[in-house]
């Protein structure tokens, strides 16, 4: 199975190529970058299938993470990994960032609990808690600062995302603190390939996990008045 992953939910914009039947990524490319992705996504995307020589008809199925993340990037990978499914007549499946966070560390430990934290602005955390086995024991929600570092209080946990340090920072002094924290922008896309060719496939296009409403909404005194 030919795998081509995209993530442009947070800070980077990624694309990668996994080859399940050689059990490795033949192609993959990341750019750091809090703006842009819209310019940016499609021509990363092609050179990513250059390097892995192929063409889009070869792929069996288009991942992309879904969020929660920036609001416009979210948008804009979404729309790249449907509008190449649609072309190549493949599935595209979608994968939470909180999911693409926690992979490596729950495939290295799926015993110690696992906090994956987004920076959601404005002293708020997207937050997603995994127990045993990887299972969810919080599941995702947006949660004030102070809510999500008592959420992750859940025993000697790893801490992983966005907004790792802002919780390590607002950790009680007389706590036990956090057995690793790892401030990350942005997901592994090597991992959101590889999750993209274990997902089940559904028959429903990937559509964006935002938690929240966006802080930009129109200004209805604005509106001019239709005569």
């Amino acid at each position: 199975m030919l795998v081509l992953a995209i993530d442009t939910a947070l800070g980077a914009c990624s694309a990668a190529v996994f080859d399940t039947i050689a059990g490795r990524i033949i192609a993959s490319e990341t750019l750091v970058m809090a703006r842009g992705h819209a310019e940016a996504v499609m021509p990363l995307v092609a050179r990513v299938m250059d390097d892995a020589a192929m063409d889009f008809a070869a792929l069996d199925r288009i991942a992309v993470t879904t969020g929660p993340g920036s609001f416009t990037g979210l948008r804009v990978g979404i729309a790249a990994a449907r509008g190449i499914a649609l072309a190549a007549a493949k599935p595209a499946i979608g994968l939470t960032t909180f999911a693409g966070f926690a992979a490596p560390y729950i495939a290295a430990d799926d015993s110690t609990p696992l906090v994956t934290a987004i920076d959601a602005r404005h002293e708020h955390v997207y937050l997603q808690v995994f127990g045993s086995g990887g299972r969810t024991i919080i599941p995702a929600r947006v949660a004030p600062l102070r809510e999500a570092v008592r959420a992750a209080m859940v025993g000697p946990a790893r801490i992983v995302g966005s907004a790792a340090g802002l919780i390590a920072a607002a950790w009680p002094r007389l706590e036990p603190p956090p057995m690793l924290v790892d401030q990350r922008d942005a997901c592994d896309i090597d991992w959101i390939a590889r999750l993209g060719a274990a997902a089940s496939v559904s028959d429903e296009p990937p559509t964006p996990l935002y938690l929240r409403a966006p802080d930009a909404q129109p200004q209805s005194a604005a509106r001019l008045l239709r005569k």
